[in-house]
């Protein structure tokens, strides 16, 4: 389990004032932002296929 596992859906994080930011700054934080949804999306299809494994195992619960 990784320590980001542990973070609470709940944890207020303040928003990047990016007004402040430069052109440059905004476009790398773009990326950084698309990495971090990539990384995400992998984990939900991760999920999903153990999810579907279990499901024609042990029949889908509803």
């Amino acid at each position: 389990m990784d320590i980001d596992d542990l973070e609470t859906r709940t944890a207020n994080k303040k928003p990047k004032d990016l007004e402040i930011m430069s052109i440059d700054a905004l476009r790398e934080y773009i990326a950084d932002l698309r990495a971090e949804i990539e990384r995400a999306e992998i984990q939900i299809a991760g999920k999903e296929s153990h999810r579907n494994a279990a499901d024609a195992v042990f029949g889908a619960s509803k």
